[in-house]
């Protein structure tokens, strides 16, 4: 009984030797399957963008992308214009503000002028 018990324990128990377990398949095997799986899925990704609507959406992008630039030139041409409408009417402010100055003026020259008629 004791020479079972320490066979079992010798095979089973903490003192059994380590065993290395190897996978029976060699290592092309390995890469041959992946591989096999990255070509798979280049292949799926590839059929999945040739059935969708790429080329649609490709001319789509092209059409807003042109009609985008069209609208910045436009953009930029309402601004200068803008900007050229600002200078203008600061410079007829400014033009303004001397002739009502020089209709004041003359104004109180022609008092100053009715009144010593008057006297």
């Amino acid at each position: 009984m004791r020479r079972i018990e320490r066979r079992v324990r010798k095979h089973y128990g903490y003192t059994a030797r380590r065993v290395a377990v190897k996978a029976d398949r060699p290592w092309y095997y390995r890469l041959i399957i992946g591989l096999l799986c990255v070509s798979l899925g280049f292949g799926l990704a590839y059929l999945m963008m040739r059935s969708s609507d790429y080329d649609a959406v490709s001319d789509q992008l092209e059409t807003i992308t042109h009609e985008n630039k069209m609208l910045e030139f436009k953009l930029i041409e309402a601004q200068r214009e803008l900007q050229i409408e600002l200078a203008t009417n600061n410079n007829l402010a400014k033009d303004l503000a001397t002739v009502q100055d020089e209709n004041l003026k003359a104004k109180e020259d022609l008092l100053f002028y009715k009144k010593m008629l008057k006297k």
